[in-house]
């Protein structure tokens, strides 16, 4: 009676477990933009998470089979001749394998995931990013192009195929800059200037936003990553700095007071609105050392 009744609500939690998983997979469409990047950084990074799935998933898998095993074989029912040993104390076997076993998964996770880490913490060899200067502010996002000469609040303009270095400071609470498709989040900070380059490979309009909280207001802190073409790029660029107003001190501290605003567009921005000197930790020069470096900080 009692196999009866423990097979019969087995089969019935498996069932619903997987209705859940299944209900959970049809979900993951494209308003889970972290499963859908569009640059080689979000797609490593993605490949990285994949990766680590497969291997805890494969634990939680062996873990459940020997919890069924041992459920089904050493339940109490008339006739089962399995020894029942309460003095069982150690077995050295089993105590080293889940030492060892362990270990080596983790490992076998780590090895990629510091490769990877390391590798995407310095811009790819031999080429030109597009310079994009970034200070969270409360409660919003100042974009500034030391190349172009132009400034945007709440949204910014990329182009494809190119690597953008974000260099990311906070006129504010320290906070953190977040675009899932393209890639992994930084943090902003006072007086530190921190690098992070990402590229975007398709044309689109990407949805960023406030990764760490920061105040009643954060949850307000969107922006979106436009992608273009070069040439689009350029234009633009082009355009707003011929069309659009500059960008006053008087507008710049306006920008600091507590408060929400929308998109906004400024043909130029003055020269001490933005560090002039980094601080911060170092791999091995990498991006910190093109920050420090960059002649557009003077």
């Amino acid at each position: 009676m009692l196999h009866r009744h423990f097979s019969r609500k087995g089969r019935r939690l498996l069932a619903l477990a997987a209705l859940g998983v299944g209900l959970l997979v049809a979900g993951c469409g494209p308003q889970y933009v972290v499963l859908h990047p569009v640059g080689p950084v979000g797609r490593q990074e993605l490949s990285l998470m994949e990766f680590a799935a497969i291997a805890m998933a494969a634990v939680i898998l062996i873990v459940f089979v020997l919890f069924g095993t041992a459920v089904v074989r050493f339940r109490d029912y008339k006739g089962n001749k399995n020894p029942y040993r309460p003095d069982f104390h150690d077995h050295r076997l089993l105590e080293t394998l889940w030492i060892i076993v362990p270990a080596v998964i983790l490992a076998i996770i780590a090895v990629p995931t510091v490769k990877t880490t390391y590798a995407l913490a310095k811009l790819p060899a031999h080429t030109d990013p597009v310079t994009i200067d970034v200070t969270s502010l409360d409660w919003k996002w100042l974009f500034q192009y030391p190349n172009q000469k132009v400034a945007t609040v709440n949204y910014a303009v990329i182009p494809t195929g190119k690597p953008v270095l974000f260099e990311l400071t906070a006129d504010s609470p320290m906070n953190t800059f977040w675009v899932p498709q393209l890639g992994g989040m930084e943090y902003t900070m006072p007086g530190r200037v921190l690098p992070l380059w990402l590229q975007a490979n398709k044309a689109g309009v990407y949805w960023g936003h406030s990764g760490q909280f920061s105040g009643v207001g954060f949850e307000k802190m969107f922006f979106h990553v436009k992608a273009v073409t070069p040439t689009a790029f350029q234009r633009w660029a082009s355009h707003t700095h011929a069309t659009a107003a500059p960008m006053t001190m008087a507008d710049y501290h306006r920008l600091l007071h507590f408060t929400v605003v929308g998109k906004q567009t400024y043909a130029s921005y003055p020269k001490d609105t933005f560090p002039s000197v980094t601080h911060g930790f170092s791999l091995s020069g990498g991006m910190y050392l093109l920050v420090r470096n960059n002649p557009n900080r003077g």
